[in-house]
């Protein structure tokens, strides 16, 4: 590919800003090397105005330059911006997607042409932290997808949190633990916050300890690189506070309801996958 790629970003929604913005942080090109694309004119004057980058709401036009294409849609919205595209994506082209439940066949399928030519496709599972650059991204590449494609979008997905490659038959799995999960840890949050307001907390002062306690556990995990019931013990003593509320946790089942989260959401990417 050439020194200074250029990018397409179609859709300019929470990701495809995060991926922007990820793209000029890491100095992957210069901003004129990238066009963004959204239906909203807001939008796309936000982008122009903010990051300095060509903006269009013709996605067909937008591709025609770019060396690497991101879909940063919604699922729902890949059959229109596919239809609209379709025949125009050429072999010398990466494409990126970031859609729940659309595997690499499926991407290439929807946008090769009549000649029937491989596309290089790779996946990927942002979840919503990489808003301020703690994002877990982890990745697929589909088979026509080369090393130089990876090296490039791993620097990508670094400057904005950590990634990793997964076989794709795992993708969904992903999309059901880190793609999904902060939901659920909002919901803890959420939870920890009302259990200090309950118990005489000012509300803002719960949600700072809730999400502080929170982020720091799981800084501990990653930094220490221990089993998180190792860390667990060593804030349980004998007869103590903690040791009351894990036994109070698990009759009333949140290891079961979070293991059971992670595979119900892992289903229903797989039936986007089906769709």
């Amino acid at each position: 590919m050439a020194d200074q790629p250029r990018f397409a970003i179609l859709g300019f929604g929470n990701m495809g800003r995060a991926l922007l913005r990820g793209i000029l942080k890491a100095g992957l090109t210069p901003p004129d090397h990238v066009t963004v694309t959204a239906r909203s004119p807001s939008r796309l004057t936000a982008a122009a105005t903010e990051f300095g980058v060509n903006t269009t709401s013709n996605n067909r036009s937008a591709i025609e330059n770019a060396s690497t294409i991101i879909l940063s849609i919604k699922p729902q919205n890949l059959e229109p911006v596919g239809a609209e595209i379709r025949g125009a994506v050429t072999p010398d082209q990466l494409v990126v997607s970031i859609l729940a439940g659309k595997t690499t066949a499926a991407i290439e399928e929807l946008l090769r042409g009549d000649d029937g030519a491989a596309l290089p496709v790779i996946r990927v599972m942002p979840n919503i932290p990489v808003m301020v650059d703690a994002g877990c991204s982890p990745y697929a590449r589909g088979p026509h997808a080369t090393d130089e494609h990876v090296a490039l979008v791993e620097a990508l997905l670094q400057s904005v949190g950590e990634t990793a490659e997964v076989a794709e038959h795992l993708m969904d799995a992903v999309t059901g633990l880190s793609g999904s999960g902060p939901a659920y840890v909002y919901m803890m949050i959420e939870a920890l916050t009302d259990g200090g307001v309950k118990m005489g907390l000012p509300r803002d002062v719960a949600i700072r300890l809730a999400a502080q306690t929170i982020y720091g556990a799981a800084l501990v995990v990653k930094e220490t690189g221990l089993h998180p019931a190792i860390l667990r013990d060593q804030v349980t003593t004998p007869g103590g506070t903690a040791i009351a509320a894990i036994s109070d946790l698990e009759e009333n089942g949140l290891r079961p309801m979070l293991i059971s989260a992670v595979v119900t959401a892992t289903l229903r990417s797989q039936d986007l996958s089906n769709a």
